[in-house]
C-alpha cells in the first residue's frame, strides 16, 4: 500500500503544485477567511465545479501560524470557508477575547471549553497522517517549541523524517487539536500546550506557544523551503508555471506612532512584531519567486513585481526564471487604508488588535471589501 493512502493519485503523480499559506492574528482570521470566500467562489466557478467544492480541492499544501493554522486545518480536513468563519463567529468569544479568558481562566483550563472546541471540529481521535483518509491535502502546522526554543513546523507529509511510524517520536502520533491549540496558544492570551512526543522518554515533552512568535507569522516562504528542499522529501519542481504560492494576510496592523509608557509598549510591541516578521517574509517570497499581486513593500522596494525599462508590468508568458508564481493578499487597517477600501465608517483601533471580538461584524466588512482584490488573473496558469 502506498505511504499517501487515499491521496496516492493525487501526491505520486508529476504535475504542477500550489501552495496556500494564511497568517496568524487572532480574531482577525476574519479578514483573512473574507478573503478566501471569495478565491473559493472564483475558482469553483472557474473550474466549473458544484457547491462540495473545497479549497483542498485545488491547493495541494495548505499551512498557517496561529489563527491560520485553525483555518488552514479545516480546509485540509475539507471544511468549506463558510464552515470556518461560522466556527469563529460561534467561538470567537471564547477563543480570544482576553477579558472573557481571564474572567474564566479557571473554567477554560480545567474544563476546557476551547479544547472541546477544537476536538468538535478537528477530532479528538483524528492523529496527523494520511493514512486514516481524513485529510484531502498536505498540512502545515507552525507552533513555537518554548522548551527548544525553535519554530516548529509540524506537517503530515508522510515522507518526512519525523514521520516515520517507526520513530518512537513520530510527529503523526500527536493529535490534530492538540497541534492547532500549540500553534495558536497566544502569550497572555492563552497558556502554553505541553505535549508529549514519546511517552517513554520525558526529554521528549515539549512546552509550545503560539507559532507568531516564531519568524513564521507568515508561513509562504517556510512552506516553499518545505516543499522544494531535499531534507522534506517532497522535492517539488520549481518554475514559474510548476510552483505556485498564494499568501493570505489577517490584516497589515502598522504601529499609529511612538510607544508613550510601558503598558502601551507592551500592548502594542506584539503586533508590530507580527507585522514585521510578515513584511520579511513577504519580501522573501517576492525575492526568489515571482510576484503578480501584492501592495507595495516600502517607497524604495515598491511592488518588486517585474517590470520592463518603460515601467509596464512584464506579461506572464514572458519568463522571468523565478522559483514560483506568487501573490500576496493583505488589508491595510490603517485609518487611510480602510478609507482607500471604501471604509470610512470602521475605526482602526477597532479592528487592529488580535482580540477584537466585539467588532466581528467590522471584520468581515473589512475581509468582503478586501476580497475584491482577489483575481484569479495572477494565479497565471495555474487556472
Amino acid at each position: 500500500m502506498s505511504i499517501w493512502g487515499p491521496l496516492k493519485d493525487r501526491y505520486e503523480t508529476k504535475q504542477p503544485r500550489k501552495i496556500l499559506s494564511i497568517d496568524g492574528g487572532g480574531i482577525r482570521g476574519i479578514v483573512a477567511l473574507g478573503m478566501l470566500a471569495e478565491m473559493e467562489s472564483q475558482l469553483k466557478n472557474k473550474l466549473k465545479r458544484g457547491s462540495d467544492f473545497r479549497l483542498c480541492d485545488y491547493f495541494d499544501y495548505i499551512g498557517g501560524t496561529s489563527t491560520g493554522a485553525i483555518i488552514a486545518s479545516g480546509l485540509s480536513i475539507g471544511l468549506s470557508v463558510q464552515e470556518l468563519l461560522n466556527y469563529y463567529l460561534d467561538k470567537g468569544k471564547l477563543m480570544f477575547d482576553k477579558t472573557f479568558i481571564l474572567k474564566r481562566w479557571k473554567a477554560l483550563y480545567e474544563s476546557g471549553p476551547i479544547l472541546q472546541s477544537l476536538k468538535e471540529t478537528f477530532g479528538a481521535d483524528t492523529d496527523l497522517t494520511l493514512n486514516n483518509g481524513k485529510y484531502k491535502s498536505l498540512l502545515l502546522v507552525v507552533a513555537m517549541n518554548r522548551t527548544t526554543d525553535s519554530p516548529w513546523p509540524i506537517s503530515n507529509n508522510p515522507l518526512a523524517k519525523y514521520n516515520n511510524p517507526d520513530r518512537p517520536d513520530c510527529n503523526a502520533k500527536i493529535k490534530l487539536y492538540q497541534l492547532v491549540r500549540a500553534s495558536s496558544a497566544a502569550p497572555v492570551f492563552f497558556p502554553p500546550e505541553t505535549l508529549q512526543w514519546d511517552p517513554n522518554d520525558d526529554d521528549k515533552t515539549f512546552v509550545f506557544v503560539d507559532g507568531g512568535v516564531s519568524p513564521y507569522n507568515n508561513p509562504a516562504f517556510l512552506m516553499y523551503r518545505m516543499a522544494t528542499q531535499p531534507a522534506y522529501n517532497l522535492n517539488w519542481e520549481t518554475g514559474e508555471n510548476k510552483l505556485l504560492i498564494i499568501s493570505v494576510g489577517t490584516g497589515a496592523a502598522v504601529s499609529t506612532g511612538e510607544y508613550s509608557n510601558i503598558l502601551d509598549t507592551a500592548q502594542n510591541l506584539p503586533n508590530n512584531l507580527l507585522y514585521a516578521m510578515a513584511v520579511d517574509q513577504d519580501i522573501n517570497c517576492r525575492t526568489v519567486g515571482r510576484c503578480t499581486y501584492g501592495a507595495p513593500i516600502d517607497r524604495e522596494l515598491r511592488y518588486m513585481i517585474p517590470m520592463d525599462k518603460h515601467g509596464n508590468i512584464s506579461p506572464l508568458s514572458q519568463d522571468t526564471d523565478r522559483h514560483f508564481l506568487y501573490a500576496r493578499y493583505n488589508a491595510d487597517l490603517s485609518t487611510e487604508g480602510l478609507k482607500e477600501l471604501g471604509l470610512e465608517n470602521i475605526k482602526s483601533e477597532n479592528v487592529r488588535k488580535m482580540d477584537t471580538v466585539d467588532y466581528l461584524d467590522e471584520l468581515q466588512a473589512v475581509g468582503k471589501a478586501a476580497s475584491k482584490q482577489v483575481d484569479l488573473a495572477h494565479f497565471g496558469s495555474f487556472v
